[in-house]
């Protein structure tokens, strides 16, 4: 796999990310052109707030929907599979039998690569890029997998306060040690197909650290994209119904503990821009409503839960708390279709896109 540099002006607005003590890697363009980096019974509720019947047993109804998604625009042809999950760096039973889940549904569906939506390593990240933590709480797991994870930084990657930017920069430099974990900056893009991926690295604009070359190379990225989806993925939620809650909002508080700065570069650089933003931080799953043109889906379920706390009443399509799990996408041409499995493969929520 080959990263593009970057182009020279960007180079020297990001410039401050780069220092090897800094855990905050300038963003990169990665072009991806091969699927190798480097070489229980669950209860869910719709929007409603009803019980939405989820596959449990063989021949069991499975929920779903579809409708059409923003922003608008044709896409080019090609097919994409991939699964998505965050909060897994645990290393305990749960990890792993979603790691197994995992490979089942690859197996029989395909996937090409996962997304790791941040919070790889509890609970305070790693202080070298050869720390043990990487076997115990990724390379086990995630044995059966032999297809690349596209890292995100979350806050508790970045020590005891998520502000401790030299532990980024340990998880950024294991990409050099395995032949999974893809992680060549801090934020940072790649193309598959007709498909362009955005990964932020939220735990900085949560702090409101460096933002501006986050903003900056998310436009140039982004500038003069043409048929293809675009698909944002970082640690944070804009909006959720999990303890956490919305953007600016955070914990019931407001200001920079309660992510404004947050809030503040999803409606200003995010919303309509991206079809979809996946996420974790909240220890569950949600596909939640269109909010601004984009669709909004929390998957923090990868080894241990939290439950709803609906403070800021979020409509949802659907959602669950009671059972680990994983998001699996599969996007052909103009239609893209998401599928929530639960930790023992099965498939509980089911909803196509189309553009």
């Amino acid at each position: 796999m080959a990263f593009r540099p970057i182009p020279l002006a960007l180079g020297s607005i990001l410039g401050a990310c780069t220092e090897a003590a800094s855990g905050a890697g300038a963003g990169t363009t990665a072009e991806a052109t091969t699927t190798a980096a480097s070489t229980s019974t669950s209860t869910s509720t719709s929007s409603t707030g009803t019980t939405a019947p989820s596959r449990d047993t063989e021949g069991a109804e499975l929920t779903g929907a579809t409708e059409s998604a923003g922003p608008p625009g044709e896409v080019g042809k090609g097919e994409v599979r991939f699964v998505a999950l965050g909060d897994a760096g645990e290393g305990n039973d749960t990890q792993v039998a979603v790691g197994q889940a995992i490979a089942t549904v690859c197996g029989e569906r395909g996937c090409d690569f996962a997304l790791y939506l941040g919070d790889n390593i509890y609970d305070v990240g790693v202080t070298s890029p050869m720390d043990v933590q990487f076997d115990e709480k990724f390379e086990i797991p995630y044995a059966p997998l032999d297809f690349p994870f596209y890292v995100a930084l979350g806050n508790h990657d970045y020590g005891l306060l998520g502000n401790d930017w030299a532990r980024g920069s340990f998880q950024i430099e294991y990409s050099g040690y395995s032949d999974k974990w893809t992680l060549p900056s801090a934020f940072y893009s790649f193309q598959r197909e007709n498909v362009h991926f955005v990964s932020l690295d939220t735990a900085q604009l949560f702090w409101d650290h460096e933002t501006d070359a986050q903003r900056q190379f998310l436009l140039q990225d982004l500038a003069g994209l043409q048929d293809t989806w675009i698909i944002v993925f970082g640690h944070h939620p804009y909006i959720s119904n999990g303890e956490h809650g919305n953007a600016g909002n955070y914990e019931g508080l407001g200001g920079i503990i309660g992510g404004a700065p947050l809030q503040d570069f999803f409606e200003e650089e995010i919303c309509g821009r991206a079809h979809l933003y996946l996420c974790g931080h909240d220890h569950n799953r949600q596909w939640l409503l269109s909010q601004c043109g984009t669709e909004f889906l929390v998957s923090g379920g990868g080894a241990k839960l939290t439950e709803f706390v609906r403070r800021d009443d979020n409509p949802m399509h659907w959602g669950d708390d009671q059972t680990a799990g994983f998001l699996w996408v599969e996007i052909i041409d103009n239609t893209l279709t998401g599928v929530f499995y639960d930790r023992d493969a099965n498939p509980q929520y089911e909803r196509t896109l189309t553009l």
